[in-house]
């Protein structure tokens, strides 16, 4: 009896233990089967992480990236982020049905995300950042109600925001940012109570901000930068934000003022509002926002003055209100926060003195930047205790008396730019104490006509690293010291402007780097060294106004990377160099006011994007090559003033870009092409003195025209208004003429 119950029970036990684990095997294999399709649908797989790790010969739950609920024993985590995986998503991911956090962050996977992914109900998170998904984004992703993440940043949707997202009612983090979203911000999005995060920034979204219809007590965070976003931020918005902390509004369309509502988050630390149309002044109340780290509002139209209640944050790192209209002296309270690292309030309308103590309370100041304003008197003395600045940029001010010559204390400093001031400096001395800063890169202090002396040698004592020096128009006088030579890193050399004399030193043929020589209107003499040639680098060439002759390098034809050469008002001699056709990218050419001669090169064409010619002043001969016709690009064409014979090319029709054209005072002869009036950009126009015939054009451009551009012309008629003879009733010029006439 006792057996034959026993035997009852275990078979009761096992009928309905078999339907369980069958079960069981069953769900595993679907969930292996989900991701076996998966593993189909990646067509490249860089680090054979699937290929080698996901077989089905080893338990689901040990495969890479998948993990496994500890009571079912089913997927619910599936982490692909960084492999590089390229593929598409397959719709058998729905079987997946204990999925709760799918993340395939930072891979290449492409097309639209299947409707059927709208079955996993139970997804909590989702991120599908940095792929090439297409498509609009899917309305069901609304169905999902236990979501609270999405991401899907950096890919390639387009379409608008469904409507539907504000139905998420848990959603804590929504990312939609980089991507070709268009359309308006949808209302609801603003209805979701669990929002901590929403990032839609660079995208193409348009229209006006959504009003915020409740309280928001976990939002946090929204940043809508980057968008075409206008109209006014609404007034009330921020009331309903008490704990908000981080606004990104910047590189919008957006105007109006900073709502007063802005000022009661106080818990904010971050306010990004550049590059947008906003105007007014700003708040005294912003003193009150205590936990304000970063002030981001240049690229407006704000106007008034700084308000000296900024001088409360006592936690602010960051202020920029770079290029508006902020006018008044800089408080002495923003010199006081110690916590700033970046001050940048170039391009407004500020004047005044910098207080005299500047630099003292400014430990962890990194970028200093008071260029293009009105600030006068002396330069800061104590700037140089602000000892971790990398960059310090006063320019396009009203700054007196001499540069200080501690600057060398600034043993960080990258970039110093004092250019456009009254600076004076004896004997350039600050040079001296600026080759203490070991990283320079940058030293810019022209056009402070009030330093003088000569450049010193010690130049070449300076930062290893500099990359650019400027010294434009600075009343230098002296020779260009050969030690320049040693700066091997320099990219960029600005002496123009100066009284400088003496050759071009050689040893600057030497500077691997450099990109761009600026020497114009000085008094430099002798040739140009041929070591300029080894220079193959080099796209600037400015000698303009100098005591230059000599002939032209043919060497410079082998600078392939030139692109603006200019040679004129010097006495260069001989002809142009039949190399410098060579240089196929030169876009501007002047070699005007020399004493060159010769035929013009017959392969100008060559020049193809050639924009600007000059050739004016000179002894050129011959005829006008017709491969200037190939300059398509051509706008300003000048040979003025040369000894240039023959015809104007019929085919100077084809220069359809040309604004310029002055072929005056040569020895040109035949008539003016008619063809020219197809020139409909030709603004300036000058054939006068030459030994031109004929009837002058009178449509497109020349109805512009006024006599000076023909006068000279003897055997010219045209038009009555231009006082030369009229055509029609001009007399004959020869009796063959009149006998063929009476025949």
């Amino acid at each position: 009896m006792g057996n034959t119950f026993l035997n009852l029970a275990l078979l009761i036990i096992f009928h309905f233990s078999m339907p369980t684990f069958s079960m069981k095997l069953t769900t595993i294999l679907t969930d292996q089967s989900a991701l076996l399709a998966l593993k189909d649908h990646v067509i490249h797989d860089p680090e054979n992480v699937l290929t080698t790790n996901w077989s089905a010969s080893a338990p689901v739950c040990n495969w890479f990236g998948v993990s496994c609920g500890s009571k079912h024993r089913r997927v619910t985590a599936l982490n692909l982020t960084g492999l590089g995986l390229v593929g598409t998503l397959p719709p058998h991911l729905v079987n997946l049905s204990f999925l709760s956090l799918l993340r395939i962050t930072n891979n290449s996977f492409y097309g639209r995300l299947p409707v059927q992914l709208s079955n996993l109900h139970r997804l909590k998170y989702l991120s599908f950042g940095s792929n090439y998904f297409s498509g609009e984004i899917p309305s069901w992703l609304g169905s999902l109600t236990e979501l609270g993440g999405m991401s899907l940043y950096h890919n390639n949707f387009k379409g608008v925001i469904p409507f539907s997202l504000g139905y998420l009612s848990k959603l804590q983090i929504l990312v939609l940012s980089e991507n070709r979203i268009s359309g308006s911000i949808p209302s609801s999005i603003f209805n979701i109570s669990s929002l901590q995060i929403i990032d839609l920034s660079d995208n193409m979204l348009s229209g006006f901000i959504p009003f915020v219809p409740r309280d928001l007590f976990l939002l946090e965070v929204i940043d809508f930068t980057s968008n075409n976003l206008s109209g006014h931020i609404p007034k009330d918005m921020f009331g309903h934000l008490p704990n908000f902390k981080e606004l990104y509004l910047s590189f919008n369309q957006l105007s109006g003022r900073i709502p007063a509502s802005l000022f009661k988050c106080k818990e904010l630390q971050m306010l990004s509002l550049s590059y947008n149309q906003m105007e007014g002044s700003l708040p005294i109340e912003i003193g009150n926002l205590s936990m304000l780290q970063y002030i981001y509002i240049g690229r407006n139209h704000f106007e008034g003055i700084i308000p000296h209640e900024i001088g409360n944050l006592k936690n602010l790192k960051v202020l920029t209100i770079t290029s508006n209209n902020i006018a008044g002296s800089i408080p002495p309270q923003v010199f006081n926060i110690s916590t700033l690292t970046i001050i940048s309030l170039e391009t407004n309308q500020l004047s005044g003195h910098l207080p005299s103590n500047m630099g003292l309370f400014l430990p962890n100041m990194e970028k200093l930047y008071l260029g293009l304003n009105h600030l006068v008197g002396s330069f800061p003395m104590y700037i140089s205790n602000a000892s971790q600045l990398t960059l310090l940029d006063m320019s396009s001010n009203y700054f007196l008396r001499s540069i200080p010559d501690n600057l060398g204390n600034l043993r960080n400093l990258k970039i110093l730019n004092l250019e456009n001031n009254n600076l004076t400096s004896s004997r350039m001395s600050f040079l001296f104490s600026l080759t203490n800063c070991r990283v320079l890169e940058k030293i810019l202090f022209g056009i402070n006509p009030l330093i003088s002396g000569e450049l010193p040698r010690l130049v070449g004592n300076l930062s290893s690293s500099l990359e650019r020096f400027s010294a434009y128009s600075c009343n230098i006088r002296g020779s260009i010291p050969s030690e320049i030579g040693n700066l091997s890193h320099l990219i960029n050399i600005e002496l123009g402007g100066n009284k400088l004399i003496g050759q071009i030193p050689t040893t600057i043929g030497v500077l691997e780097d450099l990109q761009s020589l600026s020497l114009e209107n000085n008094k430099l003499e002798g040739s140009i060294p041929s070591e300029l040639c080894h220079l193959n680098k080099l796209a600037f060439l400015f000698l303009t106004n100098n005591k230059l002759s000599g002939p032209i390098p043919a060497c410079l034809g082998d600078l392939a990377s030139l692109r603006k050469l200019f040679l004129d008002s010097n006495m260069f001699s001989s002809s142009i160099p039949s190399t410098l056709t060579r240089l196929n990218y030169l876009l501007i050419l002047y070699l005007s006011s020399n004493s060159l001669s010769g035929p013009l090169p017959i392969d100008t064409g060559k020049w193809k994007v050639l924009t600007s010619l000059d050739l004016s002043n000179n002894q050129f001969s011959g005829d006008i090559p017709t491969g200037v016709t190939d300059l398509k690009d051509l706008t300003h064409f000048s040979l003025s003033n040369n000894k240039i014979m023959g015809s104007i090319p019929e085919s100077f029709d084809e220069l359809l870009s040309l604004e310029f054209l002055d072929l005056s005072r040569n020895n040109l002869s035949g008539e003016i092409p008619k063809s020219l009036e197809k020139l409909r950009y030709l603004k300036y126009f000058n054939v006068s003195f030459n030994r031109l015939e004929g009837e002058i054009p009178e449509g497109g451009s020349f109805g512009n025209y006024t006599i000076e551009s023909f006068k000279g012309n003897e055997a010219l008629c045209g038009a009555t208004r231009l006082h030369v003879p009229n055509c029609k009733t001009r007399p004959l010029r020869n009796s063959k003429a009149k006998t063929k006439l009476n025949s």
